[in-house]
């Protein structure tokens, strides 16, 4: 079974964006997930606005797997229990 995928849905200026991305870095090493970040702005510049639209008024907003987890700050309890449990199914 391949790693987790945390993603964390982003926009430039947005300093508790940038706190909870660091704080996914720590956590990415220690439970083992791959992360990465997408800034909505950007990728609605590029083409694709759906995710500005569904997340926009919402971020920071962590993806698991491509599903929404949390928004505004992580549940570490959760997400390390999702991500145990992915692991064992």
């Amino acid at each position: 079974m391949s790693r987790a995928h945390v993603e964390l849905l982003t926009r430039a200026g947005c300093g508790i964006c940038e706190r909870v991305y660091r704080r996914l870095g720590e956590l990415a090493h220690e439970w083992d997930f791959e992360l990465s970040s997408t800034d909505v702005d950007a990728a609605a510049a590029a083409g694709n606005s759906a995710l500005r639209a569904e997340y926009g008024d919402r971020l920071p907003v962590v993806l698991l797997d491509g599903r929404e987890h949390s928004y505004w700050d992580i549940d570490e309890d959760r997400l390390e229990g999702d991500i145990r449990a992915r692991r064992s199914s």
